[in-house]
């Protein structure tokens, strides 16, 4: 085996701020631990919450790294104590609760999983967080099933590109929302039935009159703010509304009348602070269940652009543009 290198260079945020807060900086080379593997990295993903760490508010679970990074791919290099399920030289992604933006990470062997077959190691980068977050949320937390409807806002972003495709792959009626014609062709492009651009429409209204004014089961929302009311306006009697985010703030007012009339069941939840065994049970499932739809062709890691490691700042300014369409990506 190669000797490694004492240091590596790594993504960090001396002062939180604007994408310009994101400077290259040397670190030492961490040392996998009991049950952990050392991964040199190829590629990792870019994410909302990464953005939000950047500008302060978000900081990482303790213990976690302060280099940001929720998820990458690369060969393992080095294992821990105990390591069973790789081998140096495997191909590999993975997701960490930070220290992805770097050029070594190391994680728990149970919370990676192998490249898909046919996938290149960029692609390989932009899957776990997302599908993750997608599985954990759509299907167990939100209980989706075959011949329901569920409405994903978003559906353009990382998000809801992998949800868009996951929930039809599995028979779900998939109505979702998105800020320009643009986008909503792209999304009924990725298998989308219904796309209502939001900035010309009442989605509410949309998901009404599409539904024949019974709603939708499921809601997946990141939005939050006044989108809370909207969707309580549109999901179904017995419906759930799942939240993972709030780009239009954590504070609402609504009319909770809703939730008893509707038996609506409004759950949420963030993957960053769960435990390793957790995130062990999710990547099982998606190993058995979503991975053999990856190496066929069915459900794609949809791809919006690739920057270089020193260059995260210039990846930070898309996302934060929202003109992208699926993964960001830094290659290392």
């Amino acid at each position: 085996m190669t000797a490694l290198p004492p240091t590596m260079t790594a993504i960090a945020i001396p002062v939180p701020g604007g994408p310009d807060a994101l400077v290259p900086q040397t670190r030492p080379v961490p040392t996998p631990g009991s049950g952990e593997v050392l991964v040199k990295i190829a590629a990792a993903g870019v994410n909302r919450p990464d953005v939000l760490q950047r500008s302060g508010g978000y900081p990482p679970p303790k213990g976690a790294s302060d280099i940001p990074g929720l998820e990458f791919s690369g060969e393992v290099v080095a294992l821990g104590d105990g390591v069973t399920r790789f081998k140096v030289g495997d191909k590999v992604c993975a997701l960490v609760a930070g220290g992805g933006y770097a050029e070594y990470a190391v994680v728990h062997e149970s919370n990676a999983l192998p490249v898909p077959k046919g996938l290149s190691m960029v692609e390989a980068a932009g899957i776990p967080e997302t599908f993750f977050t997608v599985w954990s949320n759509v299907f167990d937390r939100g209980g989706l099933q075959s011949g329901e409807t569920i409405l994903i806002h978003g559906g353009t972003s990382g998000i809801g590109v992998t949800a868009i495709q996951l929930a039809k792959a599995f028979g779900a009626t998939v109505i979702t929302t998105a800020g320009s014609d643009e986008k909503c062709a792209a999304a009924k492009a990725l298998g989308a039935d219904h796309a209502i651009n939001y900035r010309t429409t009442d989605f509410t209204a949309a998901v009404n009159e599409i539904t024949g004014k019974r709603g939708a089961q499921l809601i997946l929302d990141m939005v939050g703010g006044d989108y809370v009311q909207k969707n309580l306006d549109c999901v179904a009697a017995d419906g759930r509304i799942v939240q993972i985010a709030f780009l239009h703030g954590s504070e609402i007012k609504a009319d909770i009348r809703w939730i008893m009339l509707k038996r609506v069941t409004f759950t949420g939840s963030t993957l960053r602070i769960r435990d390793i065994a957790f995130k062990a049970a999710l990547a099982d499932a998606l190993r058995e269940k979503v991975w053999p739809l990856l190496e066929s062709g069915k459900v794609k890691v949809v791809m919006d652009s690739t920057y270089p490691l020193a260059e995260a700042s210039k990846a930070h300014a898309r996302m934060e543009g929202s003109t992208h369409v699926g993964k960001i990506v830094l290659t290392v």
